[in-house]
């Protein structure tokens, strides 16, 4: 099952609510790429292998392809993202709910991007929509809980593969390659890490891009009074259009999260820069195939913190990396609670 762009535009008309969840929905996707998204070019800027607005638009780039390339194969994130919490029942209603999510969502993204934190909007995503579910199911009888765990078995993946895997090819290329001449093997690590750079900024757009398709998809379905299938197909224009603002707000926003990860964590050279995206690219191919909603933020800066301890215990800026942790733990219950609070307003007055 699929929604061609005639019925999108149809319900648009007819749905002033769904509007409003579209254009909210559009925002979040924005402070996603303003937040999130820089992380897959942020040691390669840092190393000073690009420059910053040539690596953003390789990022918006490589973001807009993968996720077209991407869900053309597999959407199974998507298909995760969508059987996770229940909005059924009153359409009018769940999509009150809905629009309530995208307003915590936002505000809960807005104000971490103001401080320069690195924030998981996929974290602030999934914790929005399940507080704002089980406002409306009145209990957590709004969430399925078979999906939702697929979220701990992503953070937990992303963690340990995140940190790991970049911590042991770290340990191998300073072992291995020590003895080479820095002159000569420093263009080769430039390209490398431009090259996977690249390839993390194409599974970003995968992984993230699907996230907030499924909340397009799912306001779509509750305008529509249409039940939700296994057998979902997502549309290249939904694809398109969220490839398009993702890569808008990594324009706009994208510079300061850069300076946060890419130059404050820590100090990397060219090598380790290489080993922090090819880290990432990684995971984040294992996640999405494997239908594992995670955090690109979560996955490239424990790399990060993989390659620093590989290098020397004190090579981690722990207390900017203690603050990034805190702002992951603080997001599910905060944005949830956010969620949950604002969508029993809006189910009041709506």
């Amino acid at each position: 099952m699929t929604v061609d762009i005639a019925q999108f535009i149809a319900a648009l008309g007819s749905n002033p609510i769904l509007v409003a969840v579209f254009l909210l929905n559009i925002g979040v996707i924005a402070v996603n790429g303003a937040t999130d998204a820089p992380n897959a070019i942020a040691t390669v800027v840092g190393t000073r292998s690009m420059r910053p607005t040539p690596a953003i638009l390789m990022a918006a780039t490589c973001n807009f392809l993968g996720l077209l390339i991407i869900t053309l194969i597999s959407a199974a994130v998507a298909n995760t993202m969508l059987h996770m919490v229940d909005f059924g029942g009153d359409s009018h209603q769940a999509l009150v709910a809905l629009m309530a999510a995208m307003v915590a969502i936002i505000v809960w993204g807005v104000v971490t991007w103001y401080f320069g934190i690195p924030t998981s909007s996929s974290h602030s995503l999934i914790a929005g929509i399940t507080g704002a579910a089980i406002a409306l199911q009145g209990g957590f009888a709004g969430v399925n809980w078979g999906e939702w765990m697929k979220v701990i078995y992503g953070i937990l993946l992303s963690t340990f593969m995140g940190f790991g895997l970049a911590w042991l090819i770290a340990k191998f290329m300073r072992k291995y390659c020590t003895g080479l001449d820095r002159q000569k093997s420093e263009p080769f690590f430039r390209w490398a890490q431009i090259i996977t750079a690249a390839t993390a900024a194409f599974m970003h757009g995968a992984q993230d891009g699907q996230k907030f398709m499924s909340v397009f998809m799912l306001a779509v379905m509750l305008a529509m009074g249409a039940n939700l299938s296994d057998d979902m197909i997502m549309p290249v224009w939904l694809m398109v259009l969220c490839a398009l603002n993702l890569g808008l707000g990594t324009a706009l926003g994208g510079k300061k999260i850069i300076k946060n990860v890419g130059l404050n964590m820590v100090k990397l050279e060219k090598y380790q820069g290489f080993v922090v995206s090819l880290s990432s690219t990684i995971c984040l191919a294992v996640s999405t195939f494997a239908g594992l909603p995670v955090s690109s933020t979560h996955v490239n800066t424990t790399a990060i913190m993989g390659v620093g301890r590989a290098k020397a215990r004190n090579a981690v800026k722990w207390d900017v990396a203690i603050n990034m942790i805190k702002t992951w733990i603080l997001t599910f219950p905060g944005c949830g609670i956010l969620g949950y609070l604002t969508a029993l307003l809006f189910l009041a007055i709506l």
